[in-house]
C-alpha cells in the first residue's frame, strides 16, 4: 500500500475526441481505483455529440473538471491544456491515460508507488495491453542507436511482460504518471509534435535533466490499438516521418551524432522508401518536408535541453537499445545484405 499524505494531490488527463463512450469507460475505471485521483477531462474539438455526453456525465462527479478545446491540438495540445490546469492546482502528480484505455484498480497505486521510491524516479509507467488481455501493445518505451523508439514488447504475450519492476529508456504517452516538478523543470509535451513519439521527447529530456523512467508490471491499463489515429487515414505516417527527425535533433547529444546520424539517414531513408513502395507515400513525404520545416525549432529547442543537460552522454548510450527495434524487420534485412552476424 502506498503511504501517502491526505494532502497529496493526483489528476489524471483524459482526452477525449469524438470517442465520449470510451473517455467514459476510461473515467470509471479511475474512478474505481484504489487511491482515486481528480480527473481533468479535455475535449479536443469533437465533431459529434461527444461535448453533449460528456456534459451529461460529469454531472453526477465532483472531483472532474471539463475543459473544451475550441481547436484540435493533437494529443500534445490536449494534453498540454490539462497540464496547464493542474499545475495551475498545485497538484504533486500528474498523468494521462488514453481515452480508450481502462485501468486496472491498482493502476495509480502501484505508479505512484514507483515514484515514492526515489526523487530520482520522475516519470512511471506499467503494462499497456490490447482489450483481449493477453496481448502486450507497450511495457514502455526504447530508443535504438538507430534513432529510432520503439515500444518495448508489442505483440508479445502479456504474460510474458517482465514480471519486475525497472528502470526503462521511456514511458508511453499512452498511460503515465510524473512529479509535477518534473514538468515544472522540463517543460510539457512539445506542440510541434501533435502526436507519435512525444512520449519518447518528453521522457527524453526527463533523462536529459538528470530525472528517471520507472516500469511496474503492476500497473496495467487495457486500450484499444489507434483507436484515435484510425479516424483519419495517413495521419500516423505523416506525423512519424516528421517527428522522427525532431525527436533526434532536439536530444541526441553531440557526441553521439557520429554513431546515431548515419544509422538513423540509412533508417530514414529505408523506412520512407517501405512507405512509399507500399502505397503510403504522399503522407510520409509530406511528413518529411514539414521536418524541414521545423528544423528551425528543433535546433533553437535543442540549445535549451542540451543547455539543461544533467547526465553524461555516456550514460544516455547506456539506456539506449544497441541495436535494431525488433518490428523494423525491413532494416533487418537490408543490415543482413552486409553483415550476416546477428548484432
Amino acid at each position: 500500500m502506498v503511504l501517502m499524505s491526505r494532502e497529496t494531490k493526483i489528476a489524471i488527463v483524459v482526452l477525449n475526441w469524438n470517442g465520449a463512450s470510451d473517455s467514459i469507460a476510461c473515467i470509471d475505471s479511475l474512478l474505481s481505483s484504489t487511491i482515486i485521483p481528480d480527473i481533468i477531462l479535455v475535449d479536443n474539438n469533437s465533431s459529434d455529440n461527444s461535448v453533449e455526453i460528456l456534459d451529461q456525465y460529469i454531472k453526477q462527479f465532483q472531483n472532474i473538471h471539463f475543459i473544451k478545446n475550441n481547436k484540435n491540438s493533437g494529443f500534445t495540445g490536449g494534453n498540454n491544456v490539462g497540464f496547464i490546469h493542474a499545475l495551475s492546482k498545485n497538484y504533486d502528480y500528474i498523468g494521462t491515460l488514453n481515452p480508450d484505455a481502462v485501468a486496472s484498480k491498482e493502476w495509480v497505486e502501484n505508479l505512484v508507488s514507483e515514484l515514492n521510491l526515489s526523487n530520482e524516479v520522475g516519470i512511471a509507467t506499467g503494462i499497456l495491453a490490447r482489450q483481449d488481455y493477453k496481448t502486450i501493445d507497450t511495457t514502455g518505451e526504447i530508443y535504438s542507436i538507430w534513432g529510432v523508439p520503439s515500444p518495448r514488447g508489442r505483440d508479445t504475450l502479456l504474460k510474458n511482460a517482465p514480471s519486475k519492476p525497472e528502470f526503462i529508456f521511456a514511458s508511453t504517452g499512452g498511460g503515465f504518471i510524473t512529479r509535477a516538478s518534473v514538468l515544472r523543470s522540463i517543460g510539457m509535451f512539445d506542440e510541434k509534435f501533435f502526436m507519435y513519439f512525444e512520449d519518447v521527447d518528453l521522457c527524453f529530456r526527463a533523462q536529459l535533466a538528470g530525472y528517471k523512467v520507472r516500469y511496474t508490471p503492476k500497473a496495467i491499463a487495457y486500450h484499444k490499438l489507434s483507436a484515435s489515429t484510425n479516424k483519419v487515414p495517413g495521419l500516423a505516417v505523416y506525423n512519424t516521418f516528421k517527428n522522427l527527425p525532431m525527436l533526434f535533433l532536439r536530444n541526441v547529444p553531440l557526441r553521439l551524432w557520429g554513431t546515431i546520424l548515419p544509422r538513423f539517414t540509412l533508417a530514414y531513408v529505408l523506412i520512407l522508401g517501405n512507405a512509399i513502395v507500399h502505397k503510403r507515400g504522399i503522407p510520409a513525404l509530406k511528413g518529411w518536408l514539414m521536418s524541414i520545416y521545423h528544423l528551425p525549432h528543433s535546433l533553437i529547442s535543442r540549445r535549451v535541453i542540451q543547455k539543461s543537460r544533467r547526465v553524461s552522454a555516456g550514460y544516455i548510450s547506456s539506456i539506449m537499445l544497441h541495436d535494431i527495434p525488433p518490428e523494423q524487420t525491413g532494416l533487418r534485412k537490408f543490415r543482413s545484405l552486409f553483415i550476416s552476424d546477428h548484432k
